[in-house]
C-alpha cells in the first residue's frame, strides 16, 4: 500500500449565492478536473439569520446530482416533481437532477439561530445526463456511525466503510462520502481505492495529513490528495472532524453555466433555450 501525498491545501472562500446567502466555497466554478467527478462544495455555516434566511428560491438544475448534508438548523425543500420535505441536523438530501428539475431550498436556523451544512455537486456521465430526476431524503437515524477501537467515529453517508454501507444508493459516480471525527492526538489511517479522486474538508479542529513533511490543515481547509491507496491524519489537541469524499473520475468534457452542467456548449445552448420556451421539464 502507498500513502497518498497531499497535493495542496486551500482555504474555502466567502461567496454569495441564491437570494443572498453568505457561505464559504471550498471549490467550484473553475477547473474542477482534480476533483472529478465532483464539481462544487459549499459550506453554508452561519449564525446570523439575515445572512441565510433569503435562501435559494426556485431555480433549475440539469446534468448533476446535489448532496445536501445538514449539521444544524433545517432546510426545507420543494421541487417540480411535487416532492416536499425538511431535513435537519444529521439528515441528507440527495437529488438527481438528471434531465431537469426546478427546486428551492430554504434554510432556517436552530433555536440559537445557527445554520450549518454542506452542499456537494456530483457530475453525471453523458449517458445519464438526461436520466429521469430522482430525490432521496435520508434521516439521521438511518445513517450508520462506526466507532473504531481508537475512538475515531465515522458516519457513512454513502459508500462503504469497513463493510458498513451508507443508505444513499444508485449514484452514478459511486461516491464514498464519510463524516470522520478523530480524537485529540490520535493518528488514523484510512483506506481509499487507488482509482478514486479524493479530498477532505476540515470543519472542526485541526490536524496533520499524510505528506513529507505532514501538511497541517485547520477549520475550513480543503485538502486534495495525490495518488495512492490510503491516507493518514494525526489530530491536533482539539481533535479533528472532516468530510472525506472520493469518487471515480468520469474523464468527460464539462460545459457548465450556473446550475446547468452538460458536455458541450451546444447542449448548454439548447438547455437555456428550453428554459426560455418553457419546455425544460421532461417529467410532469
Amino acid at each position: 500500500m502507498s500513502i497518498r501525498p497531499v497535493r495542496r491545501i486551500t482555504e474555502s472562500k466567502p461567496a454569495m449565492e441564491g437570494a443572498g446567502v453568505r457561505l464559504h466555497r471550498a471549490f467550484g466554478f473553475g477547473d474542477t478536473s482534480d476533483f472529478d467527478p465532483f464539481l462544487l462544495l459549499d459550506d453554508f455555516r452561519n449564525d446570523i439569520p439575515e445572512d441565510y434566511m433569503a435562501g435559494f428560491p426556485w431555480h433549475p438544475h440539469r446534468g448533476i446530482e446535489t448532496i445536501t448534508y445538514v449539521l444544524a438548523g433545517t432546510v426545507e425543500h420543494g421541487d417540480s416533481m411535487g416532492n416536499h420535505g425538511t431535513i435537519g441536523a444529521g439528515d441528507v438530501q440527495w437529488m438527481t437532477a438528471g434531465s431537469g428539475i426546478i427546486h428551492q431550498e430554504m434554510p432556517k436556523g436552530d433555536e440559537a439561530g445557527r445554520m450549518h451544512g454542506f452542499q456537494l455537486w456530483a457530475n453525471l456521465p453523458s449517458s445519464l445526463k438526461m436520466t429521469p430526476p430522482r430525490y432521496q431524503e435520508v434521516k439521521a437515524a438511518s445513517i450508520p456511525e462506526v466507532t473504531d477501537d481508537d475512538g475515531t467515529r465515522v458516519r457513512v453517508v454513502c459508500g462503504d466503510y469497513r463493510g458498513i454501507k451508507g443508505p444513499v444508493e444508485g449514484v452514478a459516480a459511486a461516491p464514498i462520502y464519510l463524516d470522520v471525527s478523530v480524537p485529540p492526538g490520535d493518528r488514523k489511517t484510512l483506506l481509499v481505492e487507488s482509482m478514486r479522486n479524493v479530498f477532505a474538508y476540515v470543519f472542526e479542529g485541526s490536524g496533520n495529513f499524510s505528506g513529507q513533511p505532514p501538511s497541517h490543515a485547520e477549520n475550513r481547509s480543503l485538502v486534495l490528495f495525490g495518488e495512492g491507496d490510503k491516507l493518514t491524519v494525526e489530530a491536533g489537541e482539539d481533535g479533528i472532524r472532516f468530510l472525506l469524499v472520493s469518487g471515480i473520475p468520469l474523464k468527460e468534457p464539462v460545459a457548465w453555466r450556473g446550475p446547468i452542467v452538460m458536455n458541450t456548449q451546444e447542449q448548454l445552448r439548447q438547455t437555456f433555450e428550453e428554459l426560455e420556451r418553457g419546455t425544460f421539464l421532461r417529467v410532469p
